[in-house]
């Protein structure tokens, strides 16, 4: 097994387990708080569970098909297959969404990126539940770490960029600038566009990073 093989085993590893406690940390949702409104503009709790099982289930060939026929809208794409994915009822789209947790499948080979989904969208859920889960910091390591190389799913690296970056609770440490301290995974969701994440902040690079959320 190369190592590249025995990374991207490690991060499906994590996503499996993310997905599964998320799964568990709904099982006892209310019919009021699955239709919450999550940290996704305009996506309710049920919606978020429906989105991520979307993308556990699309493989690169119907994802190019769907992106296509949205007509290279993304958010076109992300709504529809949410609505395809989304069940008659909240335990359905949670039963779903249990049938995907061990499912590798993703489409592209970023790995990091369908981890980050999980840990991100996660987030969007508990945070306004008021959930108390959090990720350990390994596993949001490795998200930070992507998100801040690159625009890919979210702006990670437009919106990290000029800005120097520290956890106070692990290793991640990214980019040049005004300073900006914070829990890995506050700085993951900051990084992903969650402007509320920002108040978990601190250091003088907070308004520029606040204000790169709020515009985007």
């Amino acid at each position: 097994m190369t190592s590249s093989t025995a990374a991207r085993r490690s991060l499906w590893a994590a996503t499996h387990v993310e997905r599964a406690a998320l799964a568990d940390d709904l099982a006892g949702l209310d019919e009021a708080q699955w239709v919450h409104p999550s940290l996704c503009e305009g996506w309710t709790v049920e919606d978020v569970v429906a989105h991520l099982t979307a993308a556990a289930s699309v493989g690169r060939l119907r994802w190019l098909v769907s992106v296509v026929g949205a007509r290279f809208d993304t958010d076109r794409h992300n709504q529809r297959r949410m609505v395809e994915h989304r069940g008659a009822t909240p335990a359905e789209t949670l039963s779903r969404f249990r049938r995907v947790v061990t499912s590798s499948t993703g489409p592209t080979s970023d790995t990091a990126a369908w981890l980050g989904e999980v840990v991100v969208h996660a987030q969007d859920v508990r945070r306004p539940l008021g959930l108390p889960r959090r990720p350990p910091v390994e596993t949001v390591t490795e998200v930070a770490r992507f998100v801040a190389s690159r625009d890919f799913t979210v702006p990670g690296l437009s919106n990290a960029g000029g800005l120097r970056l520290e956890a106070t609770d692990g290793p991640f440490a990214t980019g040049d600038g005004p300073l900006v301290r914070g829990t890995t995974l506050a700085l993951t969701m900051a990084m992903a566009g969650r402007e509320v994440c920002c108040d978990d902040l601190t250091g003088p690079g907070v308004a520029t990073i606040r204000g790169r959320c709020s515009a985007g």
